[in-house]
C-alpha cells in the first residue's frame, strides 16, 4: 500500500483545522451567547432561556442542557466507532462517514445559535436540545473516522509524529479562529448590525470556512490507495471491552483524563485569570492564547527528533510537570510582586513547551497502542480506540467544568439568580492549585505505561505483517 506525502498528511490535518473551529465556536461561545451578562443585555443582547442557577440551586437550564448532550455523546463515541471499524464501503471504513457529516456538522452548529423565539421561551430550551444533541452526533461521525486515520495513515513512527504535529497546529488554528468573534462581531456592530447577529454573521462565515476543510481530505484523499485493513468482525461492546482489556490502554486513558481536566481548567479559566487575578482587560485574554499558541508551534519541529531521542513516554511525564509548573504560577499570581502582564507572559512561556509536548505525542501513543493491540489480536480496532480516547477528553472537559464552576466562586457572595455571576480571587487560586494537582496525578499514572513492550510488539509485528502480504501476493 502507498504511504501518504508530506502534501497529503498536511491536506489530512485541514479536516482537524475544519472540525476545531466549530468545536472551538461551540466551547467558547455557546454559554456566553446563551448566558449573556447585564452589560451584553444592555448592548442588544437576547435572553432566550431563564438566566441563573436555577436547576437545584447548582446548575442553568444550560447546565443541565449540557450535561444530558455530553451523556448522549459519550453513548455515540463507541457506537460510530463500531459502525466505523466494521464498515465494508468500497471507498473505505472511514472516509464515508466524514463526508456525510460534514455539511450536516456545519449547518447544526450555526442553527444552534439561531434560536427562534426572541425571548426567554420553552421553545428556545428544546431547540437548543435538539441541535446541541445534533452538533455533537455529526462531530463523533466525523471526528471518530478521522483519528482513526491517524493509525492507519501513519505507516513508520515518522509519518505518525509529523500526522500528530500537523494536526496539533491545524487544531490550535482553529481554535484560535473560533475567538475571532471577539473582534470582528464588535465591527459588526459598528455597521449597525445587531447583536445577535453580529455573533451569527462570524458563525456562519466560520461554519463555511470549516466545511470546506473538512471536506478537503475526503475528496482528495483516496482511503483505500493507503490503507488495506479488514473490517472487524466484533459488536460494540465487545470491541469496546476488548480494547479496555489492554492495559497500556487503560493507563494512558486514566493519564490522559488528568491532563485534560487540567487543560479545561486552564483554557476555561483564562479569561478569568487575566480579568480577576492580573487585573487586566478581558481582550487580553486572546493576546495570551494566541502568543502561547505561536510560540508552542515554535517547537513543534523539535518534538520528532526528541521523541527519537527520549521516547514519548518521558517527554509526555515532561509535559505534564511542566505544565504543572505553569499552574503554580497561575495560583501564585497574587502573591507574587509582579505586574500583571509580566505574570502573563510569564504563563504562556512556561506553558509553550509543555503544550507543543502534549499537543503531539499523546495521539501517537494511541496510535502505536492501536497497531500494537491489532498485532496481538488480530482485529483492526482503530476506530474505537480514538473513541475511547475521545470518551476520555470529554469526560474531562466535563468534569473540569463542573469543578471550575463550583470552586470559582468560592469566597464571593453573589446573586445566584443572576448570569452576572463571577469568579473570585480566592476560589481562581484554588482552582489553579487543583490543577496542578491533576497534572501531577497524570504524570504518575503515565509512569506505568508500558512503552517499551508496546514498541517491541509493533516491531515484531511489522515483518510478520510484510510477510503475510509477500504470501498473499505470491
Amino acid at each position: 500500500m502507498k504511504r501518504l506525502t508530506k502534501k497529503q498528511m498536511i491536506i489530512f490535518a485541514i479536516g482537524q483545522l475544519g472540525w476545531s473551529i466549530l468545536s472551538g465556536v461551540i466551547n467558547a461561545w455557546f454559554v456566553t451567547f446563551y448566558l449573556p451578562t447585564q452589560g451584553d443585555i444592555d448592548s442588544g443582547a437576547t435572553q432566550f432561556i431563564t438566566p441563573g442557577l436555577v436547576i437545584l440551586g447548582f446548575l442553568t437550564i444550560l447546565g443541565l442542557i449540557t450535561a444530558v448532550s455530553r451523556i448522549f455523546d459519550a453513548v455515540t463515541d463507541p457506537l460510530i466507532a463500531s459502525l466505523s471499524d466494521r464498515s465494508k464501503n468500497k471507498r473505505g471504513r472511514r472516509i464515508p462517514f466524514m463526508q456525510y457529516a460534514a455539511i450536516p456538522l456545519a449547518v447544526v452548529a450555526v442553527l444552534l445559535f439561531c434560536a427562534p423565539v426572541n425571548a426567554i421561551s420553552g421553545i428556545n430550551v428544546a431547540w437548543i436540545s435538539v441541535f446541541i444533541i445534533l452538533f455533537y452526533l455529526f462531530m463523533t461521525m466525523y471526528c471518530t473516522p478521522y483519528n482513526a486515520l491517524i493509525s492507519e495513515f501513519g505507516k513508520t513512527q515518522d509519518d505518525r509524529m509529523f500526522i500528530s504535529t500537523a494536526i496539533s497546529l491545524t487544531f490550535f488554528a482553529g481554535t484560535l479562529l473560533a475567538y475571532t468573534p471577539f473582534v470582528f462581531a464588535g465591527v459588526l456592530r459598528g455597521m449597525n448590525i445587531g447583536f445577535n447577529w453580529s455573533y451569527r454573521i462570524c458563525f456562519i462565515v466560520l461554519a463555511v470556512i470549516a466545511c470546506v476543510c473538512m471536506l478537503l481530505p475526503t475528496f482528495l484523499l483516496k482511503e483505500k490507495e493507503f490503507v488495506d485493513t479488514k473490517p472487524s468482525n466484533s459488536n460494540m461492546f465487545k470491541s469496546l471491552a476488548a480494547t479496555f482489556k489492554n492495559r497500556n490502554f487503560r493507563v494512558f486513558v486514566g493519564s490522559d483524563i488528568m491532563y485534560w481536566i487540567g487543560l479545561t481548567l486552564f483554557q476555561t479559566g483564562l479569561p478569568f485569570f487575566v480579568k480577576v487575578s492580573m487585573g487586566l482587560d478581558e481582550s487580553m485574554t486572546m493576546v495570551f492564547m494566541g502568543g502561547m499558541t505561536i510560540l508552542s508551534a515554535v517547537f513543534y519541529p523539535f518534538v520528532s527528533g526528541l521523541v527519537r531521542k527520549f521516547g514519548k513516554k518521558k517527554l509526555t511525564i515532561i509535559g505534564f510537570l511542566g505544565l504543572a509548573l505553569a499552574y503554580v504560577v497561575t495560583a501564585l499570581i497574587r502573591v507574587l510582586p509582579i505586574p500583571g502582564m509580566v505574570i502573563g507572559v510569564l504563563i504562556c512561556v512556561i506553558a509553550a513547551f509543555p503544550m507543543a509536548l502534549l499537543g503531539i505525542i499523546p495521539q501517537s501513543i494511541v496510535a502505536d497502542v492501536a497497531e500494537a493491540d491489532g498485532y496481538v489480536t488480530g482485529e483492526n480496532r482503530e476506530g474505537m480506540f480514538f473513541a475511547a480516547r475521545t470518551f476520555a477528553m470529554k469526560w474531562g472537559q466535563s468534569i473540569a467544568m463542573l469543578v471550575f464552576t463550583s470552586l470559582a466562586i468560592l469566597g464571593t457572595t453573589q446573586n445566584l439568580g443572576s448570569n452576572d455571576i463571577t469568579a473570585s480571587p480566592l476560589g481562581l487560586t484554588i482552582v489553579a492549585i487543583v490543577a496542578v494537582t491533576f497534572c501531577v496525578l497524570g504524570a504518575v499514572i503515565l509512569a506505568f505505561y508500558g512503552e517499551k513492550d508496546v514498541m517491541k510488539t509493533i516491531e515484531e509485528g511489522k515483518p510478520k505483517a510484510d510477510s503475510d502480504d509477500r504470501d498473499k501476493t505470491e
